[in-house]
């Protein structure tokens, strides 16, 4: 039987359709794939450390920025954190964690090395001002390629994989085979008897001392009574 028209399980025609929409069907999964962002991951912690940011001007972020910056590159000094904790009149401890917090913001950044739109919208969450997050950006876009530089010098130099190379020692125990020739009431046959070296130096000297021992007068008058 024909489809009625209007039938929800028989799809349109993709020829019979608008040739805009058709056209913009056939490249979503595209457009989807270009979607894709790349955004940090800020914990609790660093968002907290990071919430100091708007409490003090943009020139005081921006000299954030560059201890920072300066903090990987020789670490940390404190008396720099007492400073500006007394001009700010805040404790060292706070000053110490709102610069944690912008150096992991700008270290993890410049690690991904995420676009400047990612990073806009990494740090949208954190409801700063635009103003704030316009410095943030031009922070990071300033910064990440001598960030990058100092990370890859931190990286600890070691060997670096090129080959392998390996064998299999397999320890074989040695073994002593002895075949032996007998003849006993004209008929002939052998005896084939295998032992390990130790057993049979151990037989061996044992046959020495009974044959020394047979040497001595109480055996020499022992086979004289049998």
């Amino acid at each position: 039987p024909e489809p009625k028209a209007g039938d929800a399980r028989t799809p349109e025609p993709l020829w019979t359709r608008n040739p805009e929409v058709a056209r913009a069907e056939s490249t979503q999964p595209s457009e989807v794939g270009c979607l894709l962002k790349m955004l940090l991951e800020l914990s609790e912690e660093h968002k907290e450390h990071l919430a100091f940011l708007p409490q003090v001007d943009c020139a005081v972020v921006a000299e954030f920025g560059r201890i920072a910056v300066e903090f990987l590159r020789r670490g940390s000094n404190p008396k720099i954190y007492e400073g500006a904790a007394r001009k700010l009149n805040v404790s060292s401890d706070t000053v110490q964690h709102g610069v944690e917090g912008l150096t992991y913001l700008l270290t993890e950044s410049s690690k991904l090395m995420i676009s400047e739109l990612d990073f806009h919208d990494s740090v949208f969450v954190l409801g700063f001002s635009e103003e704030l997050n316009k410095l943030l950006l031009q922070l990071y876009l300033d910064n990440r390629k001598e960030i990058r530089t100092i990370l890859s010098e931190l990286v600890p130099d070691l060997p670096s994989y090129q080959n392998l190379e390996w064998r299999l020692d397999v320890q074989i125990k040695p073994s002593v085979t002895i075949k032996l020739h007998l003849h006993q009431n004209g008929n002939h046959n052998t005896k084939v008897l295998q032992t390990d070296p130790a057993t049979l130096l151990h037989l061996v000297q044992q046959l020495e001392q009974a044959l020394e021992e047979m040497k001595t007068n109480h055996c020499r008058r022992v086979v004289r009574n049998i």
